[in-house]
């Protein structure tokens, strides 16, 4: 059996869930809500990692908004393992910290880096192939991302160009070279990369060794390394709080580290996954009647086709309506066309500081 001591990992759980309002709010977002089930996905998440890393070596980070929050749907872990950021950094100086507790712990340790607002339903298959890019992580310098097959040509995800296959995991898992990272492209690019074959999802999963990412942040994201060197092996609320809201560069992951790194390679994922950015992606995961309305909780319908309706308390009664997302909480209703839902963000700035 894999001795399993030295690998850790981190969940980065400080989004805000915008686009889901009203039942995603500032202080318990997308990933802290149940959407989908009897479990948040930040439970999920943290339930995928079974016997892939001791339940000791898990870390959230989260903000100080959702702290609380966050502390109360993982009773499973100890307060010190859920982590307020004290500023909103982005996510290359949240790798940043994350490879600091780890490095505290353990300056052998090897470390996944993952999101906590993915929909996955095969669980069993992404935690093995999390400990296989654990276990590969752990004899080389590269940096590993997992990459999701393309389903469709998607504009809203980065993708990874992938070279040949330089490994395979004990699991299976074919692991490979990726290329290079590129940006959102716009939709006849992203049927390109489809059709080629090349091009997978950046689901923004990752693994580490704490020595390759400081050699990678040295070269490229000094400040990075420098806090992580000097964060300290005990009691570190008083150093995140100074050095944290200061750290730079403020920018993501993969511009401040991934797209410079030496080496990077991929697991290609053979498990299912959502990043259920939008009310629209809950048809996929809820059932939906024989007129393609999806619903929860009291919902009555007549005449109504294709919406999705959420009711939080209240019933909520559709008649000769058609192409509508309609959510019910007890402080906010939203009546909003299907084909707007990517707007809905667009709320948050004019509503008030109560219903955020």
């Amino acid at each position: 059996m894999t001795d399993n001591s030295r690998f850790f990992a981190c969940i980065m759980a400080g989004g805000s869930g915008e686009r889901f309002w009203p039942m995603s709010r500032a202080r318990a977002p997308k990933q802290l809500i149940k959407l989908f089930g009897d479990m948040t996905l930040l439970e999920a998440t943290v339930h995928r990692l079974d016997g892939v890393v001791p339940r000791k070596n898990i870390f959230v980070l989260t903000n100080e908004v959702q702290l609380a929050a966050a502390r109360a749907a993982l009773p499973m872990l100890a307060p010190g393992q859920v982590v307020a950021e004290p500023a909103k950094r982005d996510t290359a100086p949240a790798a940043a910290l994350a490879t600091a507790l780890v490095r505290a712990r353990n300056p052998r340790g090897v470390m996944a880096l993952l999101s906590s607002d993915a929909m996955i339903h095969d669980g069993k298959r992404c935690g093995q192939q999390i400990s296989a890019a654990l276990s590969r992580a752990a004899v080389t310098d590269a940096l590993l991302t997992v990459g999701i097959p393309p389903s469709f040509p998607a504009t809203g995800f980065g993708y990874l160009e992938l070279g040949k296959q330089i490994a395979r995991g004990a699991d299976g898992s074919a692991i490979r070279k990726v290329k290079r990272f590129v940006e959102k492209p716009d939709a006849a690019t992203a049927k390109r990369y489809v059709t080629s074959g090349k091009f997978f999802w950046n689901a923004g999963m990752f693994a580490w060794s704490v020595d390759a990412f400081l050699a990678e942040a040295d070269r490229s994201a000094p400040t990075l390394a420098a806090f992580i060197r000097g964060f300290p092996a005990r009691k570190p609320a008083d150093y995140i709080a100074k050095k944290f809201p200061t750290l730079e560069p403020k920018t993501s992951l993969d511009f401040a580290i991934m797209e410079q790194a030496r080496a990077v390679e991929t697991v290609v994922a053979e498990f299912d996954w959502d990043d259920v950015g939008l009310w629209t992606a809950l048809p996929k995961h809820v059932a939906t009647d024989e007129s393609g309305n999806t619903a929860k909780g009291p919902v009555l319908v007549a005449g109504a086709t294709n919406n999705i309706v959420i009711s939080n308390g209240r019933m909520i009664a559709l008649c000769g309506v058609k192409d509508l997302v309609v959510v019910e909480t007890a402080d906010a209703v939203l009546v909003c066309h299907r084909d707007a839902v990517h707007d809905i963000k667009q709320l948050t700035g004019k509503l008030p500081k109560e219903l955020l």
